[in-house]
């Protein structure tokens, strides 16, 4: 899959692509619908299925001090579209330059001159351009008197729930990770790697592996049973495991960790990439009044977890 970060300059082969554009946080099911109808209309049209998106995206470029809110690493999403058929990823940089340019001259300079697209799909809401000015129905207009087609998805609901990355944000701050995965269509995977911690697990008889969540949105505090994906090293593979989110009141921390006890393993893995997904929530995070309390919560915390991991 080829990777583009910038609209000036490009190679005339990597021109014509079918283009689909949004930030596809999550990459859940209605991202996936409109990639599948963008992969139909490049197959008919002989061209490469893209998509375009910002980065980073324009929330962050517009407030920055806002907590973290991304439901996918960078990384992450494009290896995920790269799964469901996607050729090329145009990245672009959201800066200044992106953020005060005119509608119009999004579709001309970026579009039409710079990527060539030959076709452009986008979803009902889609807005674009300095102030938000630009939609659906200005891309037709452009599209007739520029010579690209263009295709606008409608909104796609599961139930009451419309396909969206503000709605799955909304369930997992409420611990609800079934129901955003109901939503995306896969379980929702925080990946990142493995940190030094205070390696107080190990003396409890639950050794843990400690992972930063900076650079990642932060589910509701607590416990929940989850798959943690080993992506490479003598230990690479699936395994079932307990987390906890929070800032473990017990001994009086403030910095937000997840801590994750993978079952039956022994290892040394700092260090190593971990995708560890969220499947069930146990219960609230909570200060317990003495080690030996804390070590029966988990033991009774992984044995739910074991239990809820197996009926998969």
């Amino acid at each position: 899959m080829q990777i583009l970060r910038h609209f000036d300059d490009i190679a005339p082969a990597l021109k014509g692509a079918v283009y689909a554009i949004g930030n596809f946080d999550g990459v859940h099911i209605g991202h996936q619908q409109v990639i599948a109808r963008t992969a139909a209309i490049a197959k008919e049209l002989g061209a490469p299925t893209g998509v375009l998106m910002f980065e980073p995206h324009p929330r962050q470029y517009f407030f920055p001090d806002q907590p973290f809110f991304r439901l996918m690493s960078f990384r992450a999403k494009t290896r995920t579209l790269g799964e469901i058929g996607v050729d090329q990823i145009a990245a672009l940089p959201f800066d200044t330059r992106m953020a005060t340019m005119e509608a119009e001259d999004f579709v001309r300079n970026v579009l039409v001159e710079g990527l060539g697209a030959a076709h452009i799909v986008v979803g009902y809401d889609f807005c674009f351009g300095k102030g938000r000015r630009g939609d659906g129905a200005l891309l037709r207009r452009m599209g007739e008197e520029l010579g690209f087609g263009v295709t606008i998805v409608e909104e796609v609901k599961k139930g009451g729930d419309t396909y969206s990355s503000t709605r799955i944000r909304e369930l997992l701050a409420k611990g609800d990770p079934r129901g955003a995965a109901d939503l995306l269509g896969h379980w929702w995977t925080i990946e990142t790697h493995v940190i030094k911690g205070d390696q107080r697990g190990r003396t409890i008889g639950f050794p843990t592996a400690n992972l930063s969540l900076e650079g990642h949105l932060e589910p509701a505090f607590g416990v929940y049973a989850v798959k943690v994906e080993i992506e490479d090293g003598p230990h690479k593979g699936t395994y079932d495991g307990v987390a906890n989110v929070g800032r473990r009141p017990t001994f009086d921390k403030e910095d937000v960790l997840l801590e994750v006890h993978i079952f039956d393993f022994e290892g040394d893995i700092y260090g190593a990439h971990l995708a560890v997904s969220f499947i069930d929530f146990l219960r609230p995070e909570q200060k317990f009044d003495g080690l030996e309390s804390l070590k029966a919560q988990i033991a009774a915390d992984s044995g739910k977890a074991r239990t809820l991991l197996a009926a998969l």
